[in-house]
């Protein structure tokens, strides 16, 4: 059994999910010379499924690169990537004030999809699984939507929201994984772990 994993992630959030599990990790994040932003980049027509999975297995890849390169100890890693799609439409992180206000315009009133792909390297095997979740917004008025731009809390997130903060008051309904809507699907990564022999907590 291993007794820790790796987290290619430097999201408070999933630090906090695996916390919450029981799992032991340690980070394992890009240096100065990586520039991890471009493995986000999106492709022309690709479908959000097939980017989140892409760009997930990716992170693992420049992960492992990472491991080796650094002469660390032998363990699991996990990295994960969340992304908002309305339709064929990936709502990325914002790029400013204008830019999260257009997201979160487009979101009201409206359901969209939060995909969050995870993938679990084990030896030479990569596990993967995928969460697709539902989530519905009632109407955004322009004040509610500049009062959560000027909060700063877009800033950094898929779809300019997290479904943990304020913004929550405004979700009308949610289908499927409320912790893969806030960046790593628990049931999906403890399978994971678990076929990887992970310890966990208890």
């Amino acid at each position: 059994m291993h007794r820790f994993i790796y987290l290619a992630s430097q999201s408070p959030r999933r630090t906090q999910l695996l916390d919450q599990i029981g799992v032991a990790h340690e980070p394992l994040l890009a240096g100065p010379r990586e520039n991890a932003e471009r493995l986000e980049e999106t492709r022309s027509g690709e479908a959000p499924v097939d980017y989140v999975l892409r760009v997930t297995r990716a992170k693992l890849h420049a992960a492992r690169q990472r491991l080796a390169l650094r002469g660390l100890a032998e363990a699991p890693i996990l990295a994960a990537d969340t992304t908002v799609a309305l339709g064929r439409r990936i709502l990325g992180k914002p790029a400013d004030a204008d830019d999260a206000a257009a997201t979160l315009a487009a979101l009201s009133g409206r359901t969209h999809h939060v995909l969050t792909a995870v993938a679990v390297s084990h030896g030479a095997q990569t596990l993967v699984a995928l969460s697709d979740s539902k989530v519905r917004f009632g109407a955004l008025s322009q004040g509610v939507i500049e009062r959560y731009v000027a909060s700063g809390e877009p800033f950094g997130k898929a779809g300019a929201y997290a479904v943990q903060g304020p913004i929550s008051a405004w979700i009308e309904k949610i289908e499927g994984s409320y912790t893969g809507i806030m960046g790593l699907p628990l049931f999906e990564t403890r399978e994971l772990l678990g076929r990887a022999r992970v310890r966990f907590g208890f």
